[in-house]
């Protein structure tokens, strides 16, 4: 596994972690709750086709806190390529509509976009539950396993996507992020962010889980229809099709930055 390295993004110290490989640069966004090194099943398919660069967001992993509104989470991401130089951007659900904002903001920096299963309207209907209730979430548990529990009695059904930010505590197992942090986040990010999405003007690959709970195929569907230079792709899986199927997620990516027109 790629280790954790420092980068100070706008005053506080953020982790990346870069897979390495050959072949040209993409930075790729993880989605509430998530860390960097989530993407390494699909680093390891894009491996000598492109090198993945993985942000650690703010508030997230081992990354510092601070203020989580979607402006914030943009500017990092525009502060880190001015830094690393542009490139295509990767985003899964939060991740992907802080790729397009900052597509929109930043559109010298963002040079083609790929976004996982994120719901252009974050808010009812379209999407029935946008915030994930954390609150009540167990801080600290005396096993791995007893996290886990604690975690799948809120109504999850599996929580090992949550536990890939789980580490053992002197006083017990917990979670790197903040419950407080993740709903302050998650409740700023409810909104429409359709003008955000048909600005920015890049080619785009649209990636969507047939069975996702979060992205309606409707809406993506409209997505592609009514921005120019989008591709939409759906696979089978949920909202986290990427997981999924990292083999033809990434070939998807690979073929669209491939192509010509990202």
């Amino acid at each position: 596994m790629a280790e954790l390295s420092p980068m100070l993004v706008r005053g506080r110290t953020l982790q990346v972690v870069d897979f390495g490989g050959d072949g040209p640069p993409v930075l790729a966004l993880h989605g509430h709750f998530g860390r960097a090194r989530m993407w390494a099943a699909i680093a390891g398919e894009l491996d000598g086709r492109h090198r993945v660069i993985a942000l650690e967001q703010r508030a997230h992993g081992r990354s510092d806190r601070g203020p989580v509104s979607p402006d914030d989470y943009r500017d990092d991401v525009g502060a880190v390529l001015a830094e690393l130089g542009p490139m295509p951007v990767v985003g899964h659900s939060m991740g992907g509509i802080v790729a397009f904002r900052a597509a929109a903001r930043y559109p010298g920096l963002v040079t083609a976009l790929v976004v996982i299963d994120s719901p252009v309207r974050n808010q009812p209907p379209e999407v029935p539950r946008p915030v994930l209730d954390v609150s009540g979430w167990p801080r600290r548990a005396p096993t791995l396993a007893a996290l886990r529990a604690g975690i799948e009695a809120h109504g999850i059904p599996d929580a090992g996507y949550f536990l890939e930010s789980a580490v053992e505590h002197r006083d017990g197992w917990g979670l790197l992020f903040d419950a407080e942090d993740m709903m302050a986040s998650q409740r700023a990010l409810v909104g429409d962010w359709w003008p955000d999405w048909l600005a920015a003007t890049c080619p785009a690959l649209l990636v969507h889980g047939a069975d996702s709970f979060l992205l309606p195929t409707p809406m993506a569907r409209d997505m592609a229809a009514r921005r120019p230079g989008t591709t939409l792709r759906v696979f089978p899986g949920g909202h986290w099709v990427h997981d999924e199927h990292p083999g033809l997620v990434a070939a998807a990516i690979a073929e669209f930055l491939s192509s010509g027109t990202a």
